[in-house]
């Protein structure tokens, strides 16, 4: 059952994307990525952990043959970035000459992405794509080409389908925006 407001930890937290809009946008991509990825083989990297809801919705609704693997960095300390990312999942695939669609939960000041191209870079990809659920263009300080975008929101401090506050919160269909 939807609630329109909850609580985590000492936050309050008001229902921003309902889950059918989510699942629009998540549907919407995986119909872009039907048209332009099916001939190329790719390898598809999940960040986690935020990223796990929208790399399984997206993932299942692929309807050509690929791979997916994981990544894990961290970046965040409550409901601020501590502005330093640090790699804790490597890679295990080979990703030489291969095509390498980075599956992002949110996008906001680019320091995590910009990490994570320059890393995958080293492994001699043919192509680094990027697809984000969210994007936060007012946080942005970092310049990274963003292939397929979900949407873009304020930059506020959201949480729910994958994203967290201090590690709870994650487990919503929803997505919440705190409240003031």
């Amino acid at each position: 059952m939807r609630q329109e407001i909850i609580q985590v930890h000492d936050k309050h937290f008001k229902l921003f994307i309902p889950e059918a809009k989510i699942q629009k946008e998540v549907t919407r991509i995986s119909k872009e990525m039907n048209r332009d990825l099916a001939d190329k083989d790719p390898i598809f990297l999940g960040i986690l952990n935020g990223a796990f809801m929208f790399a399984s919705d997206l993932y299942k609704q692929l309807n050509f043959p690929c791979q997916i693997t994981f990544l894990k960095l961290a970046s965040y300390s409550g409901t601020e970035s501590t502005g330093a990312v640090k790699q804790l999942i490597g890679i295990n695939r080979d990703l030489k000459d291969r095509v390498v669609v980075v599956l992002e939960d949110i996008v906001d000041t680019g320091v995590t992405l910009e990490t994570i191209i320059r890393q995958l870079s080293g492994f001699q990809p043919r192509e680094i794509r990027v697809a984000t659920l969210l994007y936060k263009p007012e946080a942005t300080i970092k310049a990274v080409k963003l292939d397929y975008v979900g949407m873009e929101i304020p930059n506020d401090f959201i949480l729910g389908y994958g994203l967290d506050y201090d590690g709870y919160g994650r487990n919503f269909k929803e997505i919440y925006q705190l409240e003031d």
